[in-house]
């Protein structure tokens, strides 16, 4: 079984498994529902990873500006994809 069906099976838990990495641990709380959560993990992080899921977070937040400012901490541009299809890239990358 691959990574990411892994990261998706985990889904099925009430918490995610401890061996996850921070950013992964944040797309999977995101993927709960808990958007505040996800955000609190990656906020304390630093390095271009975590700047592309706290653009994403912003992003889905609606917070075009903030996002924006993320992605070129991240060295990225904001992508002209959904936000499902913009969540599915950044598990497949860090899964």
């Amino acid at each position: 079984m691959d990574s990411k069906q892994l990261f998706m099976d985990s889904l099925l838990a009430d918490t995610p498994p401890a061996h996850f990495s921070t950013i992964l641990k944040s797309l999977w709380f995101d993927a709960k529902g808990d958007w505040q959560r996800a955000h609190d993990l990656v906020d304390q992080l630093g390095g271009q990873d975590a700047a592309w899921v706290h653009a994403y977070l912003h992003r889905k937040e609606g917070d075009s500006w903030n996002s924006d400012y993320w992605y070129a901490r991240a060295k990225k541009v904001r992508p002209d994809v959904t936000l499902e299809v913009e969540w599915e890239s950044l598990v497949n990358h860090f899964a």
